[in-house]
């Protein structure tokens, strides 16, 4: 049950995406003629307000088919209510609609759960997240530890942990941690790569939800999506200079991630449904062919020139990018696939 529910919520990623671009284009006097959630052959159909509405077998994404948005098609020249012809600020508007859209609904699920399950709060502990296998603190210290002092000092933060084992510099360590309630204390030798020394553990800081009031969740509601971002490309910059490998995840990894958080309650499957509508928010919004980061780099060069790219230029960009993307999510898709079998 765990896993239909993922698949559905992973359909509302796309139905909240498709449908920002959808309500904006109608507010925009554009025909729109078609809203598909997946690819492929319909499954089932249903037709409103001259917009045919189609469920597809393939989960990889979905779109709304707006018409003379695809270059290649051909439409009335004179018709006013086609893509083309409308006043590039409401195109504009169209495109950006759909990651905005996944950005406000994030808050809105994230609303809730402050509301009426409260915000995560940190104790000013740190935790023992995970032991790296075969490293000095495998069988030496658990996930779930508290961290409570190093050779006798207090190491309480992050910072501070990572401070003192620095300081070392190979030499060993005495650690306390508390475990169900005792203290243990643990004697670890660091190990020196690239430079500098470690243990083998993450670290993080321990969190309680505590309650908010309807005001408070409101506005932690509104930043949630700003923080989750700043952090989001911060990860991709770190991708980018190389501090840390690339490791995508497709729709498959998506529902098996979904179905877990469900398993654990609405609150965890809510959170990292909100988490999933800043990332697709924000992917969409990079400036690449194909994704709508890429129609709004043309559209904001109209804006600036008050001319028109030439759409036979567009239409190849678009179409190359969008080639190099398919391929890539059918890479992803069977390394989800892979990753799950072994």
């Amino acid at each position: 049950m765990s896993i239909v529910v993922a698949i559905l919520a992973l359909a509302l990623l796309i139905v909240v995406h498709e449908g920002g671009h959808y309500l904006v284009a109608k507010w925009s006097g554009m025909r729109v003629e078609r809203f598909s959630v997946g690819f492929g052959p319909a499954l089932m159909t249903w037709k409103h307000k001259g917009t045919k509405f189609q469920l597809a077998p393939i989960p990889l994404g979905g779109f709304v088919q707006i018409t003379g948005m695809n270059p290649h098609e051909e439409y009335d020249e004179s018709d006013p209510n086609v893509y083309p012809n409308r006043p590039a600020t409401l195109r504009f508007l169209t495109i950006f609609a759909g990651p905005a859209t996944n950005v406000i609904f994030s808050s809105v699920l994230v609303f809730f759960v402050f509301s009426f399950a409260g915000a995560q709060r940190p104790t000013g502990n740190t935790l023992i997240a995970s032991v790296t296998k075969d490293w000095p603190a495998d069988g030496r210290l658990q996930p779930g530890d508290v961290l409570r002092a190093v050779d006798g000092k207090p190491a309480l933060s992050v910072e501070a942990f990572r401070g003192h084992v620095k300081a070392a510099g190979g030499k060993p360590i005495k650690v306390t941690v508390e475990r169900a309630g005792k203290p243990v204390e643990v004697v670890i030798e660091p190990r020196a790569d690239k430079g500098s020394y470690f243990v083998g553990v993450a670290l993080e800081p321990e969190l309680v939800r505590r309650p908010l009031g309807i005001g408070a969740a409101a506005v932690e509601s509104v930043r949630y999506p700003i923080a989750k971002s700043a952090l989001i490309l911060g990860g991709l910059w770190d991708i980018v200079t190389g501090r840390v490998a690339p490791d995508a995840i497709g729709p498959v990894k998506m529902v098996d991630y979904i179905s877990k958080s469900v398993d654990e309650g609405w609150v965890p499957a809510f959170e990292l449904l909100a988490m999933l509508n800043v990332y697709l928010g924000l992917f969409n919004l990079l400036p690449l062919p194909a994704l709508d980061g890429g129609r709004l780099v043309f559209l904001v060069y109209e804006l600036v020139t008050r001319r028109r790219p030439n759409p036979k230029v567009e239409a190849a960009v678009h179409t190359a990018g969008f080639l190099v993307l398919f391929v890539v999510m059918i890479l992803v898709l069977f390394k989800d696939i892979k990753s799950l079998v072994t």
